[in-house]
Protein backbone atom coordinates (compact mmCIF):
# COMPACT_ATOMS: atom_id res chain seq x y z
CA UNK A 1 0.00 0.00 0.00
CA UNK A 2 1.31 3.46 -0.91
CA UNK A 3 1.86 5.85 1.96
CA UNK A 4 0.06 9.20 1.66
CA UNK A 5 2.51 12.12 1.30
CA UNK A 6 2.80 14.66 4.11
CA UNK A 7 0.40 17.47 3.16
CA UNK A 8 -1.04 19.42 6.11
CA UNK A 9 -3.62 22.10 5.42
CA UNK A 10 -2.19 25.45 6.50
CA UNK A 11 -3.89 28.80 6.10
CA UNK A 12 -1.24 31.18 4.75
CA UNK A 13 -2.35 34.77 4.18
CA UNK A 14 -1.29 36.52 1.00
CA UNK A 15 1.81 38.65 1.21
CA UNK A 16 1.68 42.33 0.26
CA UNK A 17 3.43 41.60 -3.05
CA UNK A 18 0.89 38.88 -3.85
CA UNK A 19 -1.97 41.30 -3.13
CA UNK A 20 -0.38 43.92 -5.37
CA UNK A 21 0.13 41.32 -8.12
CA UNK A 22 -3.58 40.38 -7.85
CA UNK A 23 -4.59 44.03 -8.19
CA UNK A 24 -2.42 44.36 -11.30
CA UNK A 25 -3.82 41.13 -12.79
CA UNK A 26 -7.44 42.12 -12.14
CA UNK A 27 -6.79 45.62 -13.48
CA UNK A 28 -5.30 44.14 -16.66
CA UNK A 29 -8.36 41.95 -17.24
CA UNK A 30 -10.72 44.85 -16.54
CA UNK A 31 -8.73 47.00 -18.95
CA UNK A 32 -9.10 44.33 -21.67
CA UNK A 33 -12.87 44.08 -21.20
CA UNK A 34 -13.36 47.85 -21.06
CA UNK A 35 -11.03 48.42 -24.02
CA UNK A 36 -13.02 45.97 -26.15
CA UNK A 37 -16.31 47.56 -25.07
CA UNK A 38 -15.10 51.09 -25.85
CA UNK A 39 -13.78 50.07 -29.27
CA UNK A 40 -16.45 47.53 -30.26
CA UNK A 41 -18.30 49.76 -32.72
CA UNK A 42 -15.10 50.74 -34.55
CA UNK A 43 -13.83 47.18 -34.92
CA UNK A 44 -14.11 45.71 -38.41
CA UNK A 45 -16.10 42.51 -38.89
CA UNK A 46 -12.84 40.54 -39.30
CA UNK A 47 -9.97 40.97 -36.82
CA UNK A 48 -6.56 39.29 -36.64
CA UNK A 49 -6.72 36.25 -34.38
CA UNK A 50 -3.38 34.53 -34.85
CA UNK A 51 0.16 35.64 -35.63
CA UNK A 52 3.18 33.69 -36.84
CA UNK A 53 6.62 33.73 -35.23
CA UNK A 54 7.61 37.08 -36.74
CA UNK A 55 4.34 38.78 -35.78
CA UNK A 56 2.56 38.60 -39.15
CA UNK A 57 -1.15 37.85 -39.20
CA UNK A 58 -1.83 34.29 -40.33
CA UNK A 59 -5.50 33.96 -39.36
CA UNK A 60 -8.44 36.36 -39.31
CA UNK A 61 -11.66 35.78 -37.41
CA UNK A 62 -14.94 37.38 -36.43
CA UNK A 63 -14.67 40.31 -34.06
CA UNK A 64 -16.70 38.22 -31.58
CA UNK A 65 -13.70 35.90 -31.27
CA UNK A 66 -11.78 38.66 -29.52
CA UNK A 67 -14.08 38.11 -26.52
CA UNK A 68 -12.46 34.71 -26.00
CA UNK A 69 -9.21 36.27 -24.74
CA UNK A 70 -10.61 38.08 -21.68
CA UNK A 71 -12.96 35.16 -20.97
CA UNK A 72 -10.02 32.74 -20.89
CA UNK A 73 -8.03 35.22 -18.77
CA UNK A 74 -10.86 35.59 -16.25
CA UNK A 75 -11.45 31.83 -16.07
CA UNK A 76 -7.73 31.20 -15.64
CA UNK A 77 -7.54 33.84 -12.90
CA UNK A 78 -10.35 32.25 -10.88
CA UNK A 79 -9.15 28.66 -11.34
CA UNK A 80 -5.59 29.53 -10.30
CA UNK A 81 -6.94 31.66 -7.43
CA UNK A 82 -8.69 28.58 -6.03
CA UNK A 83 -5.59 26.44 -6.50
CA UNK A 84 -3.44 29.14 -4.88
CA UNK A 85 -5.57 28.87 -1.72
CA UNK A 86 -4.89 25.12 -1.53
CA UNK A 87 -1.10 24.76 -1.46
CA UNK A 88 -1.44 21.27 0.03
CA UNK A 89 -2.62 20.12 -3.42
CA UNK A 90 0.50 21.37 -5.22
CA UNK A 91 3.31 19.04 -6.22
CA UNK A 92 6.34 18.90 -3.88
CA UNK A 93 9.47 16.79 -3.57
CA UNK A 94 9.56 13.86 -1.16
CA UNK A 95 11.66 15.88 1.31
CA UNK A 96 8.59 17.93 2.34
CA UNK A 97 8.19 17.58 6.12
CA UNK A 98 7.00 19.40 9.25
CA UNK A 99 10.07 21.63 9.41
CA UNK A 100 9.91 22.92 5.82
CA UNK A 101 6.25 22.67 4.83
CA UNK A 102 5.56 26.38 5.36
CA UNK A 103 8.54 27.38 3.21
CA UNK A 104 7.43 25.08 0.39
CA UNK A 105 3.81 26.27 0.57
CA UNK A 106 4.80 29.96 0.55
CA UNK A 107 7.18 29.51 -2.37
CA UNK A 108 4.64 27.50 -4.36
CA UNK A 109 1.84 30.00 -3.67
CA UNK A 110 4.04 32.92 -4.71
CA UNK A 111 5.04 31.29 -8.02
CA UNK A 112 1.42 30.42 -8.76
CA UNK A 113 0.26 33.95 -7.86
CA UNK A 114 2.82 35.68 -10.06
CA UNK A 115 2.25 33.22 -12.91
CA UNK A 116 -1.51 33.82 -12.73
CA UNK A 117 -1.15 37.57 -12.83
CA UNK A 118 1.46 37.66 -15.59
CA UNK A 119 -0.88 35.48 -17.67
CA UNK A 120 -3.58 38.12 -17.08
CA UNK A 121 -1.17 40.79 -18.34
CA UNK A 122 -0.37 38.68 -21.41
CA UNK A 123 -4.06 38.18 -22.26
CA UNK A 124 -4.75 41.91 -21.79
CA UNK A 125 -1.75 42.88 -23.92
CA UNK A 126 -2.72 40.53 -26.76
CA UNK A 127 -6.30 41.85 -26.64
CA UNK A 128 -5.03 45.43 -26.82
CA UNK A 129 -2.72 44.66 -29.75
CA UNK A 130 -5.44 42.85 -31.70
CA UNK A 131 -7.84 45.79 -31.34
CA UNK A 132 -5.18 48.32 -32.34
CA UNK A 133 -4.01 46.23 -35.32
CA UNK A 134 -7.61 45.67 -36.48
CA UNK A 135 -8.44 49.39 -36.30
CA UNK A 136 -5.23 50.66 -37.88
CA UNK A 137 -5.00 47.88 -40.45
CA UNK A 138 -1.41 47.18 -39.40
CA UNK A 139 -0.12 43.81 -40.47
CA UNK A 140 2.46 43.22 -37.77
CA UNK A 141 2.29 42.47 -34.04
CA UNK A 142 4.82 44.35 -31.92
CA UNK A 143 6.17 41.27 -30.21
CA UNK A 144 8.82 42.95 -28.05
CA UNK A 145 6.42 43.58 -25.14
CA UNK A 146 5.05 40.07 -25.40
CA UNK A 147 8.57 38.65 -25.37
CA UNK A 148 9.37 40.65 -22.22
CA UNK A 149 6.21 39.33 -20.52
CA UNK A 150 7.01 35.74 -21.52
CA UNK A 151 10.60 36.05 -20.31
CA UNK A 152 9.27 37.43 -17.02
CA UNK A 153 6.81 34.53 -16.75
CA UNK A 154 9.45 31.86 -17.32
CA UNK A 155 11.94 33.67 -15.08
CA UNK A 156 9.47 33.58 -12.21
CA UNK A 157 8.83 29.89 -12.72
CA UNK A 158 12.55 29.10 -12.87
CA UNK A 159 13.25 31.32 -9.85
CA UNK A 160 10.50 29.49 -7.90
CA UNK A 161 11.91 26.07 -8.81
CA UNK A 162 15.43 27.12 -7.80
CA UNK A 163 14.11 28.56 -4.53
CA UNK A 164 12.32 25.31 -3.73
CA UNK A 165 15.45 23.29 -4.59
CA UNK A 166 17.31 25.23 -1.89
CA UNK A 167 14.79 24.35 0.82
CA UNK A 168 16.25 21.70 3.13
Amino acid sequence: MLKEPYRPKINLPKSTTEKIADIIGIAALLFAVIFIALNWTTLPAQVPMHFNGVGEIDRWGSKYEILILPIIGIALFFMLQILEKKPHLHNYPARLNESNVEQFYKASKKVLNYTKNICCLIFAYITYEIVIIAQQKKLLLDSSTLIVLLVLLFSIIIFGIVKMMKIK
